[in-house]
């Protein structure tokens, strides 16, 4: 990726990402006085939700121009990994933020089955979960088109999280909804929707936390990926046996390294121009900021 392209990448990431914050801004405003004027514990924790989508926000746009940055003397890989942190604490926040709503509905829930009366949740709490459910949807359509666009796992993540507040609005609606139109014997729906959307988010992070593990642990990149480096370095005339192929991700890149086996009575430059020609079509494939390390043996 040229340099041009690095500006454009995170120009496109900062614009998706302070829409979403500033979307999200107005959600946590309107969530926390529906919920408290609507007397809705669903919408409440729906509100604490849209408040994490505002912080992720934020880490979106800190992680990201970091991992931007250049090699330098204490980043030989560069800075790739500071986006995959940002991502984990994206996963990390929807898994709290998860649980905190599994918690709060539950207690809601034994209340009522030890015989308090919750209070009905008002039409102020629909409206409003309503409108969450259309700005977030719209919100999560737009950003996993640039997280894709951008090759950026952060952003991605960012758009899962806006999905996910939408499906806890479309749970809180139908909790609120149905307490509503059914009365005052039917409150419980209203924490029962709470608890059930916050399984779905509990899900997302999961998903999200998964791969983020296995690339800050180092796991090697699929078998698949692993066959078509061997592939493309055997395509070169005079090379033999691939070994000791070590891959890992590092970020959006990946990081390759690999020995291979040429005639020793060639001519080193000989061996270095073939050398230098798969670093070049792997790059081409893998793209340009994948760090590549080809160790030629001699075979004598």
């Amino acid at each position: 990726m040229t340099k041009l392209d690095k500006r454009t990448r995170e120009k496109e990431i900062y614009k998706v990402t302070l829409l979403g914050s500033f979307v999200n801004f107005l959600l946590v405003v309107l969530k926390f006085l529906a919920g408290i004027a609507g007397h809705s514990a669903a919408m409440l924790a729906d509100a604490v939700h849209s408040l994490s989508d505002f912080i992720t926000d934020m880490v979106v746009v800190l992680f990201v121009r970091i991992s931007n940055k250049p090699e330098d003397k204490g980043h030989d890989y560069g800075h790739g990994k500071y986006e995959t942190l940002a991502t984990a604490l994206i996963g990390m926040a929807l898994l709290g933020v998860g649980l905190g709503i599994l918690w709060n509905g539950a207690n809601e829930i034994l209340a009522f089955l030890r015989g308090e009366q919750l209070r009905s949740p008002g039409m102020l709490a629909l409206v409003a979960a309503i409108i969450s459910i259309l700005f977030k949807e719209i919100l999560y359509q737009y950003t996993v088109r640039v997280g894709e666009k951008c090759n950026s796992q952060a952003v991605v993540a960012n758009a899962w999280h806006h999905r996910s507040d939408a499906l806890s609005s479309i749970g809180t609606a139908i909790g609120i909804g149905g307490a509503i139109l059914l009365g005052p014997n039917w409150t419980v729906l209203d924490p029962i929707a709470a608890v059930v959307v916050s399984f779905f988010i509990m899900r997302v992070s999961i998903k999200l936390l998964i791969p983020c593990v296995d690339e800050l642990l180092e796991k090697s990149l699929p078998d698949s990926v692993e066959r078509e480096i061997e592939q493309i370095v055997l395509s070169f005339d005079g090379v033999t046996e691939p070994h000791h192929l070590r891959t890992r991700r590092i970020g959006n890149n990946y990081a390759i390294e690999i020995h291979v086996r040429m005639d020793g009575n060639i001519p080193l430059h000989k061996a270095h121009e073939t050398a230098t020609a798969i670093e070049r079509k792997l790059k081409e494939r893998f793209g340009e900021d994948t760090h590549i390390g080809i160790h030629v043996e001699p075979i004598k």
